[in-house]
């Protein structure tokens, strides 16, 4: 007969064999990532470089001078930023200067978190600690699933709905603007003076839908306040205003508008992972600041939010990478005018989109292919720079909730 121990001892082994087999097949497929990451790198690197050497003369082809600096070009009496790589017979250029596109590409993101952050970190505020438990448990997962929609689709609606539509209704965009925050403000003012009862049937946790239709209020008073305001203020045409006493032309596809289709793209990824490092913050120290008096306030200002600054810093700065390197809703919202200006109502052009645009028709080899790649680059080191440091603020967060739970 078979001894009977033998079996239990073959069981472990297998169970041994296929822990180390799963072990060695996760070690290779992180070695793996991470040597596809620096692959990635060296590739652009090495194909960058030729840029910089000398030719037959000794005179390097390009310097860093022509590719940050404003040259002199024939017809201008001022030097200028210029990206023409492609130019008419007889013009001679091309013109290679990576700041229009740089310019653009932090103007994009820049306006891009400047719309996403407050909205994304309030509505996380809200989530972690204000909202109704049962409410959360449905929107939260809706808001994390924006971050699935592609971005050729919110660039689409961008540049095809939004961008005609705000350039006809200009005013009532001005108007929204004006009216919205303090409307809000007053709305929350207006429920802290209602009497008990109705307060009651109107809880805090809940204000995310009794609120709706208080938001749709607003925007029926803003559209018909939009005409008196614009007729009163801006003669009738804000359009003809902003051009005549500021010297604003506005671009039907601008800054604003990418900062709008980009703010909704990147908020989901911002809202998400503030939402879990609040989440994260041990309860007992909201509950100590309640029970010594705190209003719900100072406690989310004071307490709650040193506690996770960490993990919400983390969250803006993934946010800012994506908003750095996304490009089709670039691509199609911007008008991809490589321009250099501080007015946010013109178009831009970012790097991202120029890779796309440009790489396909660029010959291999050459300075216009190599400056693309030089572009892609500096992309790749921002992102790969931005997230790395993401993760190592995100570990410490860990670290710091793991000793104030075990000191709680």
């Amino acid at each position: 007969m078979p001894d009977s121990s033998s079996s239990p001892l073959l069981r472990r082994r297998l169970r041994q064999g296929r822990d180390r087999l799963a072990t060695a097949l996760i070690t290779a497929g992180g070695i793996g990532v991470i040597a596809a990451v620096m692959a990635i790198g060296v590739f652009l690197a090495v194909e960058v470089l030729p840029l910089f050497w000398p030719d037959a003369s000794g005179e390097s082809p390009l310097s860093l001078s022509s590719l940050w600096l404003p040259q002199p070009y024939p017809g201008l009496d001022e030097p200028v930023y210029r990206w023409q790589p492609a130019l008419p017979e007889g013009d001679p250029g091309p013109r290679f200067s990576l700041a229009p596109l740089a310019w653009g590409t932090l103007e994009a993101a820049g306006w891009a978190l400047a719309i996403a952050v407050p909205l994304a970190l309030g509505a996380a505020a809200h989530s972690a600690l204000f909202m109704s438990r049962r409410l959360r448990a449905h929107l939260k997962p809706t808001l994390e699933l924006m971050e699935a929609l592609p971005g050729v689709v919110i660039g689409f609606l961008a540049g095809l709905v939004l961008a005609p539509w705000l350039e006809r209704h200009l005013g009532l965009g001005l108007t929204l603007l004006l009216l919205l925050p303090p409307g809000v403000v007053l709305g929350g003012a207006l429920w802290s003076r209602l009497p008990g009862r109705l307060r009651q049937r109107l809880p805090l946790g809940w204000s995310a839908l009794w609120l709706v239709p208080w938001l749709l209020l607003l925007w029926a008073l803003a559209a018909w306040l939009a005409p008196w305001l614009e007729g009163w203020w801006f003669g009738g045409d804000l359009r003809t205003w902003l051009a005549a006493h500021l010297g604003l032309d506005y671009a039907s596809r601008n800054a604003i508008i990418v900062g709008m289709a980009m703010g909704f793209a990147v908020m989901p990824t911002i809202y998400a992972l503030a939402e879990d490092a609040l989440s994260g913050v041990p309860k007992s120290l909201g509950e100590g600041a309640l029970a010594l008096g705190a209003t719900r306030w100072q406690t989310l200002w004071r307490v709650v939010l040193p506690a996770a600054a960490p993990g919400v810093f983390s969250a803006v700065m993934i946010g800012a990478g994506r908003a750095v390197g996304e490009t089709m809703i670039v691509l199609i919202a911007s008008g991809n005018t490589a321009l250099m200006n501080l007015n946010p109502l013109d178009g831009l052009r970012s790097m991202a989109a120029s890779i796309a645009i440009e790489l396909p028709e660029a010959a291999p080899g050459g300075s216009h292919y190599r400056l693309l790649l030089l572009a892609a680059l500096l992309l790749f080191l921002f992102t790969f720079l931005v997230n790395t440091l993401a993760e190592v603020i995100r570990t410490r967060l860990r670290r710091r909730y793991r000793r104030l739970g075990d000191t709680a």
